[in-house]
Formats: structure tokens, sequence, C-alpha cells
């Protein structure tokens, strides 16, 4: 662990003895058959039991990095399409 930040401390969620510390740990992740590594990575971790739970909005962050659409233009939509009737001001009929 590389760095750890002491001000914020949760109760663990696991054990419920010990508290959660933030600390940047190095976080593993497979993405098809290519291990992924992303260093300095926010988590809390429990000082009794070792449970370790990742900063949500970073994991966001990442999924949206890793994401198969990542750096592919957006296709904007145009809104929904009107159907026309045949003859132009006409309803269509009812049958």
């Amino acid at each position: 662990m590389r760095r750890s930040m002491e001000r914020y401390t949760v109760p663990c969620t696991q054990c419920q003895a010990g508290q959660m510390h933030q600390h940047f740990i190095t976080y593993f992740t497979w993405l098809g058959d290519e291990l992924i590594t992303v260093p300095d990575f926010p988590a809390w971790i429990c000082d009794v039991c070792g449970h370790r739970e990742y900063d949500p909005a970073a994991l966001n962050q990442l999924s949206l990095i890793l994401s198969p659409n990542a750096g592919r233009p957006v296709s904007r939509s145009r809104g929904i399409p009107h159907h026309r009737s045949d003859k132009k001001g006409q309803r269509a009929s009812r049958p």
C-alpha cells in the first residue's frame, strides 16, 4: 500500500469490529484475456479483517475508460420519426 489518508474512517461492513481507512492500492481486473492493473486506486480497507471496498466513483470512471465504446463518437438521434399519411394534410381513415 503506497499511501493512506487517515482523515476519514467508517465502521467495517464485514466484521463490524474494525474501521475502514482509505488507502491507494493497485487494482487488478481482467478485460477479456488481458490482466489490467491500475496503480494508486482508492479503496477502503478494514484495519481488523482486511475487507476491501473499492471507491464507487473511481470504479465508475474506470468502467467508462475500459468500455468497448470508449473513444468512439456518440451518435446523436434526431428524435422520434413522425408517421405521415399518404396524402398531405389528411388523417389516415379508420377501417
